[in-house]
């Protein structure tokens, strides 16, 4: 089983926009590690997101690439200061692969819970539209590869 984590692209300033959309380099960022993506042949049966507007925007883009079956839809647990615990029991009991996108400190805490099994343990830089693959390895789960844009 595998599962993947994404940190939304980048936004554009609050100053800018209050709802923070992604930025016209956020845009082709997310669209570039789609493409990687899909060069790995990622398949998955769902998108989740947080449901703020710019992880929305960076799911629909990978589900343009990804298509997944079961589409691209908002879901609860993946805000910035959410209990990775919930997420992590969830992806545990997922009988198909899942992307989700979502915010940092969550994402890094997510990853360090699956990967350390202490979310306060950090394991990687998670730069905006980054996507870490995690594979789940009896009880535990490893780190199959990440992928960010080339211009990070």
């Amino acid at each position: 089983m595998r599962c993947y984590l994404v940190r939304h692209g980048e936004a554009v300033s609050a100053q800018i926009d209050p709802q923070r959309p992604l930025s016209a380099r956020g845009r082709a960022e997310v669209a570039e590690v789609a493409r990687l993506a899909l060069s790995r042949e990622v398949q998955v049966a769902e998108l989740r997101h947080s449901g703020i507007l710019r992880a929305q925007q960076t799911a629909d883009i990978l589900g343009d690439y990804l298509k997944p079956p079961g589409g691209v839809r908002p879901t609860a647990g993946l805000l910035p200061e959410d209990d990775p615990e919930i997420v992590k029991t969830e992806l545990e009991a997922a009988e198909q692969p899942i992307l989700l996108v979502g915010h940092l400190p969550f994402m890094s805490r997510l990853a360090a819970l699956l990967i350390k099994g202490d979310a306060a343990r950090s394991i990687n830089e998670f730069s905006p539209a980054t996507m870490l693959c995690c594979a789940q390895v009896g009880a535990g789960w490893q780190i199959d590869w990440w992928i960010a844009p080339t211009s990070r």
